[in-house]
C-alpha cells in the first residue's frame, strides 16, 4: 500500500461525513458573507424620505440629501413605511418632512424634521451626514430672511439673491491625506477582508478536529492491518501526513473558489495566493497530525483540538485583524503562524503583492510545517511500533 493511496482513503473518508462536509464547506463560506454584509465596506448607509410635501424647499432638501456623499436614498410615501422599514433592519434612518414644510418656512416661521434611526455604527453616521445637509438649507434660509429684512421684497426673491451670493463665494477645501500607508485601502471589497481570517481559522480548526480520525485509525487496528502486511511504518507515517493536509488544502481550495465565484473576493496574485495556502494547510495538517498522534482517545483529541484550534487562531489575528492589535500583543501574535499568514495575504490583497514580496512569510510557515511534521511523525511512528 503506498503512501497517496493512504492519503487518498483518509481525503475520501473525511469528505463522505455530511457533519464535516457542513463545516467544510458551508460554514466557512456562510462566515465569510455574515462578516462580510455585517463589517465589511463597499455599501453605502440607506436614509428613507417621507416628502408629503411638494414645494420648492421641501424639493431643495431632497435633492440636497440625494446629491450627499454616503448615503443612498430610498423615497416612502408614508411615516409608518419608514419607521417598518428601520425597524426591519432595511434602512438605517429615515427623515420625515412634514407637509407644512415649505408653506411654514417661506412665511418666516420654524418648522421641525422627524429623524429616526437605529442605534448601530451606519446610523450614527448617517445622522451625521443629515444634520450637515440641514444645517446647509437652514444657512439659506437664514441668509434668506436676513435679506429681506434689510432689502425687503418676498422671501423666494431674496432665496434666489442669497444662492447667487453664494455661488461667488469660494467654497473652502479640505482636503485628507494619509501618512505613511493605509492599512485598509478604500478599493478593499467589503468580503475581501474577512475572507483571509476565515480561510486560516477553517483550516486550522478542521485539521485539529479532524485529527480525531488517527485515532480511529489505531482504535480500529487499521494501522496493525496495515503494518502486518509490506507496507513500512514510514510509508504508513507518510501516507497519513499527506492526508491531513491534503484536507486541508482541499478546504483551503473550496474557500478560495466559492469567496471569489460567490463574493468577488480578491485573493490577489493567483501563484502567491496558492502558495501561502499551500504553506498554511501544511502546518495545519502536521498540528492536526502532533494532536491525533500525542491524543489518547477521541473525545480528548477532539476537545483539545476545537479549544486549540480557536485560542491560536484568535492569537493570531483570525478573529480580529492584526491591525488592531496593540505592539506587545502583535509580538505575540507572531508566535503563531496565522499571524504569518494573515501578513501575508495582506501583503497580497492590500499591497498588490507578488510571490517575491511574501517569501519571508513562506518561509516561516514552511519552518512551522518541518517542525510539526517531525514532531508529530516521530510520535506517530512510535505508537505504530508500539501497536
Amino acid at each position: 500500500m503506498s503512501a497517496i493511496t493512504i492519503a487518498w482513503t483518509n481525503l475520501r473518508r473525511f469528505v463522505r461525513d455530511r457533519t464535516n462536509a457542513f463545516f467544510f464547506v458551508l460554514f466557512p463560506l456562510l462566515m465569510i458573507a455574515v462578516l462580510g454584509l455585517a463589517f465589511g465596506g463597499g455599501s453605502e448607509p440607506r436614509l428613507g424620505v417621507v416628502q408629503p410635501a411638494t414645494g420648492a424647499l421641501s424639493g431643495d432638501l431632497v435633492a440636497a440629501l440625494e446629491d450627499a456623499d454616503g448615503i443612498d436614498v430610498r423615497h416612502f410615501d408614508t411615516r409608518a413605511e419608514a419607521v417598518a422599514a428601520v425597524e426591519e433592519g432595511a434602512l438605517e434612518a429615515a427623515v420625515v418632512i412634514p407637509g407644512t414644510y415649505d408653506t411654514r418656512l417661506a412665511s418666516g416661521g420654524d418648522t421641525t424634521l422627524q429623524y429616526l434611526s437605529r442605534s448601530d455604527r451606519s446610523a450614527q453616521q448617517t445622522g451625521m451626514i443629515v444634520r450637515a445637509v440641514v444645517d446647509d438649507q437652514a444657512g439659506r434660509l437664514r441668509v434668506a430672511r436676513t435679506l429681506h429684512g434689510e432689502l425687503g421684497g418676498g422671501f423666494e426673491p431674496n432665496l434666489v439673491r442669497g444662492d447667487e451670493f453664494a455661488d461667488r463665494v469660494a467654497d473652502v477645501a479640505v482636503s485628507t491625506t494619509t501618512v505613511g500607508s493605509a492599512p485598509f485601502p478604500e478599493d478593499l471589497g467589503r468580503f475581501d477582508l474577512g475572507a483571509s481570517s476565515q480561510l486560516l481559522l477553517f483550516i486550522f480548526v478542521t485539521s485539529m478536529t479532524s485529527a480525531a480520525s488517527l485515532i480511529e485509525t489505531r482504535r480500529l487496528g487499521l494501522a496493525r492491518r496495515m503494518f502486518a502486511t509490506p507496507t513500512r511504518a514510514a510509508t504508513i507515517v507518510a501516507g497519513e501526513a499527506l492526508g491531513r493536509v491534503a484536507i486541508a488544502v482541499v478546504q483551503g481550495l473550496v474557500i478560495m473558489l466559492g469567496a471569489a465565484l460567490l463574493f468577488g473576493v480578491s485573493w490577489g496574485d493567483p501563484a502567491a495566493a496558492a502558495l501561502l495556502m499551500l504553506a498554511f494547510a501544511t502546518v495545519a495538517g502536521g498540528a492536526g497530525m502532533v494532536l491525533g498522534s500525542l491524543a489518547t482517545n477521541v473525545q480528548q483529541s477532539t476537545a483539545v483540538g476545537l479549544l486549540a484550534g480557536l485560542g491560536i487562531s484568535a492569537l493570531g489575528g483570525s478573529m480580529m485583524p492584526l491591525e488592531f492589535f496593540s505592539p506587545t500583543m502583535l509580538t505575540v501574535a507572531h508566535l503563531t503562524p496565522h499571524a504569518w499568514a494573515a501578513d501575508g495575504f495582506a501583503t497580497l490583497v492590500r499591497r498588490d503583492g507578488t510571490v517575491l514580496d511574501v517569501l519571508p512569510q513562506l518561509g516561516v510557515l514552511a519552518a512551522f510545517a518541518a517542525g510539526l511534521f517531525v514532531l508529530g511523525s516521530w510520535a506517530l511512528r512510535r505508537r505504530i511500533l508500539a501497536g
